[in-house]
């Protein structure tokens, strides 16, 4: 193949997205999207809830995130996160907190969106095998909840996952994509 006159700019520029482009369809890594939903619920004394996401393979556990009040002062936030009981119990009375990464303010109601990456942590470091994607919520004067969502790792074909909860959580959606 005959290299291209690198001179004339419009060549160059030409050759410089085609390079990016095929750099970029070879480096493409497999990705997780959740995406959770957050119901209004009509109450008298609404709290937002606390909502913990992890990935877990038998008794091993990926934290994804943990959503709580991180603004409370001397960090009085933290005293509730052992409401989210099972992921108290699996992971998080293990934890020193904030993590950077992972723990986030708590999110008003509608959909929220998270994506990782393969190439990233904590996704870069799971063995293959069979996960469950879970998010418990609980609130405060509310309720808890817990779904999960069952998936290969790793992805061996796109796929749309979900699952609903009744009251603390909505539709929890999981697109896995190779």
């Amino acid at each position: 193949m005959e290299k291209p006159n690198m001179k004339k700019p419009a060549v160059k520029k030409l050759w410089l997205m085609v390079s990016m482009a095929l750099g970029a369809a070879f480096a493409q890594a497999d990705t997780l999207e959740i995406s959770i939903e957050i119901p209004r619920i009509d109450v008298a004394e609404y709290h937002r809830p606390y909502v913990a996401i992890w990935l877990q393979q038998q008794s091993n556990v990926t934290n994804l995130a943990v959503w709580y009040d991180v603004g409370m002062k001397e960090g009085k936030g933290q005293e509730w996160l052992k409401d989210m009981r099972q992921w108290w119990r699996r992971s998080g009375r293990a934890l020193e907190f904030p993590i950077d990464g992972v723990t986030a303010a708590t999110r008003a109601p509608g959909i929220h969106t998270l994506t990782f990456d393969s190439a990233d942590k904590p996704l870069s470091e799971l063995p293959p095998g069979d996960y469950q994607l879970v998010v418990e919520a609980a609130r405060e004067v509310g309720g808890r909840e817990m779904v999960s969502i069952p998936f290969s790792w790793p992805l061996s074909e796109a796929q749309t996952l979900e699952a609903s909860g009744e009251t603390e959580l909505g539709r929890v959606g999981l697109q896995l994509k190779p």
